[in-house]
Order: structure tokens, then sequence, then C-alpha cells
């Protein structure tokens, strides 16, 4: 993944913002088991950890989900 697109999982899963879909299409590509990885090392750092590790995972696994279901959706033709 390109850091701008990192940046963007990050902060929709950490933050409220939302991720495009050229980076969901990375985050796809990346796969699920790195996607998790990476959700489960930064809760593990100390300087994330007052979050909810509980919250973090729901958001983490919508930001999945929601990319998922984005780039296996047939485009629509024009």
């Amino acid at each position: 993944m390109c850091l701008p697109c990192v940046l963007e999982a990050f902060t929709s899963i950490f933050d409220t913002r939302s991720i495009s879909n050229k980076c969901c299409g990375e985050l796809v590509v990346l796969g699920k088991f790195c996607h998790s990885a990476l959700v489960k090392r930064t809760l593990e750092n100390p300087l994330f950890k007052d979050l909810s590790p509980t919250s973090i995972i729901a958001k983490s696994k919508q930001t999945w989900n929601n990319c998922l279901a984005l780039i296996d959706s047939p485009s629509p033709s024009a």
C-alpha cells in the first residue's frame, strides 16, 4: 500500500475519516491477514493504550467489509 492509503485506512479505523475507493482497493489487495495484523500491532503500541480495543476492532472489521463490498460490487456501466 502507498503511504497516503495507509494513512487513510488508519484514520478510517482509529479516527472518523473515510477511506477512498482507490485506497479500499489497495487495502483489499493487501489482504485481511495483514490488515488485522496492522490493527493488532497498533493496539499494542503504548500511544494507543487509551483506545477501546473492542471499538477499534469493530471499526476495523467495518472498514474491511465496506472496502470488500465496494471492490466486489460490479461497476455501473456507462
